[in-house]
C-alpha cells in the first residue's frame, strides 16, 4: 500500500544512510520500525497531549481547524497553513 508521512528532514536523511549501510530500502527500514514500535517490546514513554489552538474571540476550535482532518490540525501547529 502507497501512503504518504511527513518525517523530520535530519531523520529522513539519517533513515536513509542507515538503510544504505544496512543494504536494505528505506521502506523495509520504516516496517521493520513499525513492527518493533507495535510489538510491545520496545517501551517509550507516552507524550504528552499538545494543546490545540484556541480561538479567543469565540472561545473554540480557531476558524480552518477541522478535528476530524489530523493533516489540517498538524498544518496549523507546523504554521503552514
Amino acid at each position: 500500500m502507497r501512503t504518504t508521512v511527513r518525517l523530520d528532514e535530519g531523520l529522513l536523511l539519517e533513515a536513509q544512510r542507515e538503510a544504505r549501510r544496512r543494504g536494505e530500502t528505506l521502506t523495509s527500514l520504516i516496517e521493520r520500525g513499525l513492527r518493533l514500535a507495535m510489538s510491545g517490546n520496545h517501551k517509550t514513554p507516552r507524550p504528552k497531549a499538545a494543546p490545540l489552538p484556541v480561538s479567543r474571540a469565540t472561545g473554540g476550535v480557531q476558524s480552518g481547524i477541522n478535528l476530524d482532518d489530523a493533516g489540517t490540525v498538524l498544518d496549523r501547529l507546523d504554521g503552514i497553513r
